[in-house]
C-alpha cells in the first residue's frame, strides 16, 4: 500500500502549467497500481481569494485532469479545487479519484483561514469526509484543519486510520506545520500525509516540508524545501497490532466529545 505526495512549486493561476508539472513528476515516481497519491490545495492555482479567477466553472478543467491522472496511471489522487457555494463564495475543496477515473470523495474546507480573510471568500464545509482505501478508511482535510484536534478525533471515531493534509502553509509557521502534523498522527494512532507547496505566490514564501508520518510519530518521508515527490508504505497489520498493544484509543471519552 503505497502513498506518494507531490510536493509543486505551484505556477500562479495557471492550471495547465500546473497540470504538466504533476503527470512529470508522477510519471518520475512510478507508482505502484493503487498508490494514493496526494496534491497541494488549490494544487493548480495557488491559494488564492479570486474566486471567479480560479473556480473550476462548467469546465472543470482541474478535476478532468485529476480523473485522467487516476485513470491513466491506475491510482487513486487526491488534489484541491475551487468550487462555488449557493451564495456565490467559493469552497475549498479536497476531490479524490478511483483508478478507474471517478470520483469517490468530496471534501470542503471546514476551517477557512480567517487570517487570511479565507472566511469572507469561501463558505464553511458542513462535515468531515472519508472514503476507503485498499481496506482503510481515509480522512481529507485541507490546510487550517491542521490546527483543530477535535476534527481528527471525529475522524477517530469514524475509523480513520489515515490523514491526508492538503495544504498551502508558508513559511513564517513552518515549525507548527511540522509539529501538528506529527501531533495528529500520535494522538489518534494514525498515519498522516501532509502535503504542501514550496517556492512563491505574489505574497508568500512557502517552504514545503511535505511529511508522511507514521502512527507513532515518526516522519518517514520529508520533501525538502524543493519540487518532488515522496512516497511510504503503509503497513496495515502493524498499525492494527500497535493499535492493540496500546489502545489508547479506546479510552477516548465519550462525553467530551459530547459535550
Amino acid at each position: 500500500m503505497q502513498i506518494i505526495g507531490c510536493q509543486l512549486n505551484i505556477t500562479w493561476e495557471d492550471k495547465p502549467a500546473n497540470h504538466r508539472k504533476v503527470y512529470q513528476l508522477l510519471e518520475q515516481a512510478a507508482p505502484a497500481p493503487e498508490a494514493l497519491v496526494v496534491l497541494p490545495e488549490m494544487f493548480s492555482t495557488g491559494f488564492n481569494m479570486k474566486v471567479g479567477r480560479v473556480a473550476e466553472g462548467e469546465e472543470r478543467l482541474s478535476e478532468r485532469f485529476l480523473a485522467r491522472l487516476a485513470a491513466g496511471f491506475g491510482v487513486y489522487v487526491q488534489g484541491g479545487v475551487v468550487n462555488r457555494a449557493a451564495d456565490g463564495r467559493g469552497l475549498n475543496q479536497a476531490v479524490t479519484f478511483a483508478p478507474d477515473g471517478k470520483e469517490i470523495a468530496r471534501y470542503t474546507k471546514l476551517h477557512p483561514f480567517s487570517f487570511a480573510k479565507e472566511d469572507r471568500y469561501y463558505a464553511r464545509g458542513e462535515s468531515l469526509t472519508t472514503f476507503p482505501w485498499q481496506g482503510m478508511t481515509v480522512a481529507a482535510t485541507i490546510c487550517y484543519d491542521l490546527r483543530f484536534p477535535e476534527l481528527y478525533r471525529i475522524g477517530s471515531r469514524r475509523g480513520a486510520m489515515l490523514y491526508t493534509v492538503i495544504a498551502n502553509w508558508p513559511a513564517p509557521r513552518e515549525s507548527h506545520w511540522l509539529t501538528l502534523l506529527q501531533a495528529r498522527a500520535i494522538e489518534n494512532q494514525a498515519y498522516v500525509i501532509g502535503i504542501n507547496r514550496c517556492g512563491d505566490d505574489p505574497w508568500l514564501h512557502y517552504s514545503g516540508h511535505s511529511l508522511i508520518v507514521g502512527p507513532r510519530g515518526e516522519v518517514l518521508a520529508d520533501a525538502g524545501n524543493d519540487e518532488g515527490t515522496i512516497s511510504a508504505t503503509i503497513d496495515l497489520k502493524a498499525l492494527i497490532a500497535y493499535r492493540q498493544e496500546f489502545p489508547a484509543l479506546a479510552d477516548i471519552n465519550p462525553e467530551l466529545l459530547a459535550s
